[in-house]
């Protein structure tokens, strides 16, 4: 019996060398412990020994591709052996016992065919059906026929194996942009290469290429040396594993490993796609009678439509017209369609080197491709993988499959940049250079292939880019303004408060007092957003943009940015709470909540005391409300909060409810804190981040009476917001707005703060400040709970 965990140490041979001279001993001990039946009258006398009977693998043990502690896939084939059912327990019962997971199955080669012609999974199998024992003619007649099965009912199989695979991607996503992928199942994993191999089988595709099979290779040796490291089974490749597992395939760390699964995953997923569209084709019945020609369609100069597919005119020559590799590409995305593999081919062989800087023709058709939009982004993908976009734009391999680790990234660098693109293209309208918007939002992430920060990376390589493309200077400058400055207008809409007029000054001084670098750092930012995640671009996000914009715009045209008043929204409901010393309600707590922006605007006025904005955040928690911003403001002795809020379970919060809350935790009888402390206790989750927080001050610029902004990044969890704003009020401080904003598990807020006596904020006050918040960050229940209770908000 084999040791489970000295088979995991060997190589993928060995283990099958292992296991095949295994089996091969329990075949034969099966079948020498098991007598042959009494010979009847007038019939052939019985076969002994292995005659007519075979061991066989298939699946993973078939292909000589066994991983540790993978599953045997068994197949007992036999010819005139009644005593099979007695030989197949005998041999059985072993392979359980030595606990090895078993998937069996005893046929004749009749049986094994009709298995093969009707059930896609079963026939799949068969495909890579291997001897290992008996009978060597017996099983080579099982696999031509097998074989003959699969090709006669590929016509109906293979558009089931299709749809097998589109459902499992939908499910379990695509390789090359998870995070976490799943080796096997997630399209451009392992199954596509056995896909290959079907379609192959079935003669309606080629036999994969040296680089599938290299592909291939590589995500076999990650998922060996992942069950390796977990000694258990499993194909998905955890963040926990992802180091280890680079270290032991000599790869520098995991971002290394990631990249290249992607690369990996990306290739067979594309080589996959293709093969699909052409058993597509194949498939289609044509009407009987005699044969017509397909009809050629001119799309460009040099370039027509042939069915399906776009393909080169006959009286092209690739290498005599540098235009018309983009050209081509242009037209494909235009008509929704794509090149030709073959055409691809040509043009990557015999496309000549793009003059620098472009041709205005060049430029012209590469920008008509971004335009296309959604149908520009597989023609990039065909570009992309053979090469030809890295020609044009030899920056681009830096970002090639590069991984992002944010969980609201939902693509690699390129695919991401490509996606901006492709919103922006939905935006161009919008814009009084639209030319300008395609190219920066293809290239606002750049910088990421390089050490640093991506934005000031990015700046000279979009310079760069820029000038080779021909555009005129001033419009070089542009491109390289929009990548230096392409998160200004999310980040400061969400972690300063844009009523601020210093905000706003900041922004225009930022931006060179530019309307037209303005709209487009707008519409930049939307498709940015767009391409990222619904999380990343909310629509509270989008409302605090267009805000920003509307009021730095207005300050571009000579305008006043009017502040706007604290009052509650038109159309929303208003509950009045009186306080135990004020039965006719002067002095009463005032809630009222309307509808806004992806959530409620929940809007506060009560008598002013220290800590006001912290009780209304803490009593906001305990109803289950998630902040995303704040602002207080005091006149005539009252203070009046703003907050826009989004309910954590879909319900709407209640005003009457709110408002006992509030004044019963300013009258003293709601244990705010200990309440507070209670529910972070019941939804406490293991698993916490260890990395400290980070505190940093911005000057506010003497803005109204706010004399500084303190931003935190600490780990999220239930009732933070109401402790980092008590502490700051504990050490003296007024926090006049806050800007609240959820990053994958961490929070990142913002708080502008002020001295009640006018005084600036000094550097021992910030200290003091520094360590309160410290303290409380790290405070006793600091073990992993979440600011949003049930699950951590996904949000920005």
């Amino acid at each position: 019996m084999p040791d489970l965990e000295v088979l995991a140490g060997l190589t993928r041979a060995e283990r099958v060398e292992a296991l095949d001279g295994w089996l091969a001993v329990l075949l034969a001990d099966a079948v020498a412990g098991t007598p042959p039946p009494r010979p009847r009258r007038g019939a052939p006398p019985p076969r002994t020994g292995t005659e007519g009977l075979a061991l066989v693998a298939v699946g993973s043990l078939g292909r000589r591709e066994i991983p540790p502690f993978g599953d045997l896939d068994l197949v007992l084939v036999h010819e005139n052996r009644p005593e099979i059912a007695a030989i197949a327990d005998a041999l059985w019962y072993p392979i359980w016992d030595a606990g090895v997971r078993l998937d069996h199955s005893v046929r004749s080669i009749d049986e094994a065919t009709s298995v093969a012609a009707t059930d896609v999974k079963a026939g799949l199998g068969l495909l890579d059906v291997r001897l290992v024992a008996g009978d060597a003619e017996l099983a080579a007649r099982l696999r031509a026929a097998t074989l003959a099965a699969w090709r006669q009912a590929a016509s109906r199989l293979l558009p089931q194996l299709r749809d097998l695979r589109r459902g499992r991607a939908r499910q379990v996503g695509e390789l090359a942009f998870l995070l976490e992928p799943d080796l096997k199942e997630a399209y451009g994993g392992l199954r596509e290469g056995q896909v290959l191999r079907a379609v192959a089988a079935a003669q309606l595709g080629d036999e994969p290429s040296a680089e599938i099979e290299a592909a291939y290779a590589l995500l076999l040796d990650v998922r060996d040396e992942l069950r390796r490291r977990t000694g258990r089974p499993g194909d998905v490749l955890v963040r926990q594993e992802q180091r280890p597992v680079a270290v032991a395939l000599g790869m520098a760390d995991e971002d290394v490993l990631l990249r290249e699964v992607s690369l990996a995953g990306r290739r067979l997923a594309f080589v996959a796609d293709e093969s699909w569209r052409r058993v597509e084709s194949t498939l289609v019945r044509r009407p009987r009678g005699r044969y017509r020609r397909v009809r050629r369609e001119p799309l460009a100069e040099g370039v027509v439509r042939q069915g399906d597919e776009v393909v080169l005119a006959r009286d092209a020559r690739p290498a005599g017209d540098p235009g018309l590799l983009l050209r081509a590409a242009a037209a494909a995305a235009r008509a929704d369609l794509l090149l030709s593999p073959y055409t691809l081919k040509v043009l990557a062989v015999h496309s000549p080197p793009t003059p620098e800087p472009w041709p205005p023709e060049l430029r012209w058709s590469f920008l008509r491709l971004l335009a296309s939009g959604r149908s520009a982004v597989p023609v990039l993908e065909q570009l992309d993988q053979e090469g030809l976009l890295s020609r044009l734009l030899p920056e681009w391999d830096a970002v090639r499959s590069l991984p992002q680790r944010h969980p609201w990234h939902r693509f690699t660098v390129d695919r991401h940049l490509v996606e901006a693109a492709a919103a922006a293209a939905e935006l161009t309208r919008d814009v009084d250079r639209p030319d300008l918007l395609l190219v920066a939002a293809l290239l606002h992430d750049i910088g990421k292939g390089w050490p640093g920060d991506h934005s000031v990376v990015g700046e000279p390589i979009a310079e760069r880019i820029g000038a080779r493309m021909g555009f005129a200077p001033p419009d070089v400058a542009t491109l390289a303004a929009l990548v230096r400055h392409h998160l200004l207008l999310p980040d400061t809409a969400t972690r300063r408060d844009i009523d601020d007029p210093a905000t706003v000054d900041r922004v225009a001084a930022t931006i060179g007092d530019d309307p037209a670098v303005l709209q487009l750092l707008h519409a930049l930012a939307q498709a940015d957003g767009a391409a990222t995640s619904a999380s990343a671009w909310s629509p509270w996000k989008a409302h605090l943009v267009a805000a920003l914009v509307a009021r730095v715009q207005a300050k571009l045209d000579g305008g006043q940015v009017v502040e706007p008043e604290p009052v509650l929204h038109p159309g929303g409901a208003q509950v009045v709470a009186p306080l135990p010393d004020a039965p006719d309600a002067s002095g009463a707590v005032t809630v009222g909540i309307a509808d806004v922006a992806d959530g409620q605007q929940v809007t506060v006025r009560a008598p002013d005391r220290p800590g006001l904005l912290s009780t209304c955040a803490g009593v906001l928690a305990l109803n289950q409300l998630d902040v995303r911003a704040a602002k207080m403001t005091v006149e005539d002795g009252y203070g009046t909060g703003v907050f826009a809020v989004r309910p954590r379970f879909g319900r709407a919060p209640v005003p009457e409810i709110l408002a006992d809350a509030v004044r019963a935790a300013l009258e003293g009888t709601l244990p705010l804190a200990e309440r507070l402390r209670q529910r972070e206790a019941d939804y406490r989750e293991d698993g916490a981040r260890s990395a400290p927080p980070r505190i940093s001050w911005h000057d506010a610029e003497a803005s109204g009476e706010a004399t500084g902004i303190v931003e935190v990044r600490a780990a999220d969890r239930a009732g933070l917001l109401y402790r980092l704003t008590a502490a700051i009020a504990a050490e003296g401080l007024d926090v006049t707005s806050a800007r609240i904003e959820t990053l994958g598990g961490d929070a990142v807020d913002s708080f502008y703060v002020c001295d009640p006596s006018g005084s600036p904020v000094d550097a021992d006050q910030r200290e003091r400040v520094e360590a309160a918040l410290v303290a409380v960050i790290r405070g006793p229940t600091d073990a992993g709970t979440s600011r949003t209770a049930d699950t951590p908000r996904q949000f920005h």
